[in-house]
């Protein structure tokens, strides 16, 4: 910004008009045309410093803005992966729940000696076969404390003794798992 008090003449410019013109004089107009300017750029720091304030918080909200993106993208990343491994889990436990019953019915001809040496390489094969895809039976017996979470109470008859209040008398269907996940709820007989 040029200052308009700034205004440089030649020496015969000056004679010119004031011949009587002297170096004292010269010095005092040089003098005051620096102090001028120095007041002009003083005036410009301030409007410059706030320029750059201001630019220094856009550049802070882009940086706050990037980083919630990035974290919101690994968080979508993570859930998308989890999501993937479920479905990989679980995407046979419709069909492995489906054959469950023909299981149970292995098992009860099994119990009941019906079952002649083909069929039991069969009813094997179908064990090993719903194993290899992460079927699993619930551990429980006779005497175990009823447990909601594996468990479902089909009915409560009278204990026999004191000590089976509120133990499984009797498994009329076993209970599965895959991996974490029940399949099916073992059906249980409680002592009341």
């Amino acid at each position: 910004m040029q200052n308009p008090f700034k205004k440089m003449f030649s020496m015969q410019e000056k004679e010119q008009i004031n011949p009587e013109h002297n170096a004292e004089q010269e010095e005092f107009d040089v003098n005051l045309a620096n102090e001028l300017d120095t007041d002009s750029q003083n005036d410009t720091i301030p409007a410059e410093d706030e320029a750059i304030t201001a630019l220094n918080k856009q550049l802070d909200d882009a940086k706050a803005k990037y980083l919630y993106l990035a974290a919101d993208f690994e968080n979508y990343k993570r859930h998308t992966a989890r999501e993937r491994v479920e479905m990989i889990q679980s995407a046979g436990k419709e069909i492995v729940a489906a054959m469950l019953p023909i299981l149970d019915d292995f098992e009860r001809a099994q119990k009941n000696g019906g079952l002649s040496d083909g069929m039991q390489l069969i009813h094997q094969k179908l064990i090993n076969i719903l194993r290899s895809k992460g079927l699993s039976a619930v551990n429980i017996k006779i005497g175990d404390s009823f447990n909601a979470d594996t468990q479902e109470a089909v009915t409560e008859i009278p204990a026999a003794t004191e000590e089976l209040k509120g133990k499984i008398v009797d498994i009329l269907e076993p209970g599965y798992q895959m991996g974490e996940r029940m399949i099916r709820f073992a059906k249980v007989v409680v002592g009341k």
